[in-house]
């Protein structure tokens, strides 16, 4: 019986010594810090807040972490060691529909044990859109007749006086003609991301009694990409802290420590001593997320006697939590961490 009982010790041994290996190597938990590499572009009316951004982020494994509101996510979110896919969407985008930009993006991090990974969102428009420009001679000439805009995931009627944009996903897009039940295809494209075409569609002549009167012609002054919605580094919209519709982030102001008279937002989480409680006057702390809980991601700000304090103060204002602010001031460490002092102008969303 010994030999048996050997083998058996020398098949166990390993399993024991790799359940060792794991028991006493260090694998401590780390964090991902998510921000928006800057905030959406004023000239972008129809972007919803970033905190209503869409936000998943998925294991190596494809296990979902968290998939909610970029704004109710925690802040800094503890993660095991591993790699994960990061995503944004401003909204759920499935099929054809007007007025609905994509805005997005996917990174992944690479977290090792007890590190916290900072992951910089630039969000760029990931759909296309198509608008006609139809002449006043098409009601004459086709009274009865109706404009849709397709691709293979669906279809919009274009009504004449339709002045909003159809948005697709990337890919081959048609104008179609039916009038009086006979279809015609007028013109396909193929579109990419962040692409908007304007196609300018009249009638020649006195009537249009086949496809073969229509004109059909790219308004290439009227063709243009959405780079002007650009959220992250890029063109004229660079977080640069000039104005307030250039404002920093929390994430991006905390790096820019000794810079004067500049504009930062966040949303207000509470005091930064006694940290995120709501018993001092003196001082407030800001974070990217109202979901906030370490010093990390946080920048104090300095309240000054006067009207800032009577307005910002948590004592007297506790229903000022969660909402966003935007000041302008010095960047300056203040309570021990990044913070806002010398506050010359403020701005409080509703």
């Amino acid at each position: 019986m010994k030999p048996l009982f050997r083998r058996i010790g020398l098949a166990i041994l390993p399993v024991f010594l790799i359940a060792c290996e794991d028991l006493f190597s260090s694998r401590e938990p780390g964090n991902l810090v998510i921000h928006f590499s800057t905030r959406p572009s004023s000239k972008a009316a129809d972007l919803p807040d970033s905190s209503a951004f869409l936000l998943r982020v998925l294991d190596e494994d494809g296990k979902t972490i968290y998939d909610g509101l970029f704004g109710d996510c925690p802040d800094p979110l503890p993660v095991a060691p591993g790699t994960y896919r990061v995503s944004v969407r401003s909204c759920t985008f499935s099929k054809p529909a007007f007025d609905m930009p994509l805005y997005g993006d996917d990174q992944d991090a690479v977290v090792s044990s007890g590190a916290t990974v900072d992951v910089a969102l630039t969000c760029r428009q990931l759909n296309a859109g198509i608008r006609l420009k139809i002449g006043p001679d098409f009601l004459t000439a086709c009274p009865k007749g109706l404009f849709f805009v397709q691709s293979e995931d669906g279809r919009l009627q274009y009504a004449y006086r339709e002045q909003r944009i159809a948005y697709f996903q990337p890919g081959n897009v048609s104008v179609m003609l039916d009038n009086e039940g006979q279809q015609d295809i007028l013109y396909t494209r193929e579109l990419e991301a962040r692409e908007i075409l304007t196609v300018a569609v009249s009638v020649p002549g006195s009537a249009a009694s086949s496809s073969s009167r229509i004109s059909v012609q790219v308004d290439t002054s009227r063709n243009w990409t959405g780079d002007a919605f650009v959220i992250g580094e890029g063109g004229g919209n660079r977080a640069t802290g000039a104005d307030k519709d250039h404002a920093m982030d929390v994430a991006t102001a905390r790096g820019k420590t000794g810079a004067t008279g500049v504009w930062v937002y966040g949303y207000i989480v509470g005091c930064a001593s006694p940290f995120l409680g709501s018993s001092s006057e003196t001082n407030l702390a800001i974070a990217g997320k109202t979901t906030a809980t370490s010093k990390a991601s946080c920048m104090s700000v300095e309240l000054k006697k006067g009207a800032l304090r009577d307005a910002l103060n948590m004592v007297k204002n506790p229903g000022n939590k969660g909402r966003k602010v935007f000041l302008k001031g010095d960047l300056a460490t203040y309570y021990g961490m990044p913070g806002v002092k010398n506050v010359t102008e403020y701005v409080l969303d509703q």
